[in-house]
């Protein structure tokens, strides 16, 4: 069990240390993800950005993913019954939700370029893996050199799913008996807007006191 999403950061960040110091990016899932990417990209030397995707969910179960949305893509697995009507409005109210989002954690700052890179993406766990499953399709689109999911806690089924989609998959744990993403940790808070806001501007005078 961890300690904490830091600790897990930490301990993930020792599976991934042939990529330090690499032509590389580490994107964290926020909220969850953040506390855990700023501990990974600050112990691999490589720069911190956030990956602004969400889920659609399906109609009769929202928690249930069955594509993800960007600020400008969207990607979605086919499933009988759900109407194009229905994927449209999820897709606006969504974005919209994600431009909330950008405005305030990111601001006016200019995305970084993932082309022919080694993109990370880092979140506290992977429970189904169906929304990272979508992100990755769309992030193949920027034609990124390699794409690494790594989270400190996975599901087995999720483990194999996104094996199919990303080059590598990386978790420290990997129950048999999965119990949901926050069984596995002791402190499994909510993380808040001003901690992710806490994080990145830490990072970032950290890194400028560096360079």
């Amino acid at each position: 069990m961890f300690r904490n999403r830091e600790e897990a950061g930490i301990l993930l960040a020792s599976k991934l240390k042939r990529f330090a110091n690499q032509e590389g990016i580490v994107l964290a899932v926020p909220r969850g993800g953040i506390p855990v990417a700023f501990m990974v990209a600050k112990e691999l030397g490589l720069p911190l950005d956030l990956i602004l995707t969400k889920k659609i969910g399906h109609p009769q179960n929202k928690e249930y993913a069955i594509g993800a949305v960007s600020l400008n893509d969207h990607f979605v697995f086919p499933h009988k019954g759900v109407s194009e009507e229905y994927i449209q409005d999820e897709i606006r109210k969504i974005r919209l939700r994600l431009k909330e989002m950008e405005s305030l954690f990111v601001g006016k700052k200019k995305q970084e370029s993932l082309k022919g890179r080694t993109v990370i993406i880092i979140d506290d766990g992977i429970a189904t893996g169906n929304t990272l499953m979508g992100t990755v399709q769309m992030l193949r689109r920027a034609k990124p050199a390699y794409i690494v999911v790594a989270v400190p806690v996975a599901s087995m089924s999720a483990m194999k799913k996104l094996s199919e989609e990303a080059d590598e998959v990386i978790a420290c744990v990997i129950p048999w008996d999965f119990h949901g993403v926050g069984a596995y940790y002791e402190d499994f808070h909510q993380v808040s807007d001003e901690e992710v806001l806490y994080f990145l501007d830490k990072f970032n005078k950290e890194t400028r006191r560096i360079a």
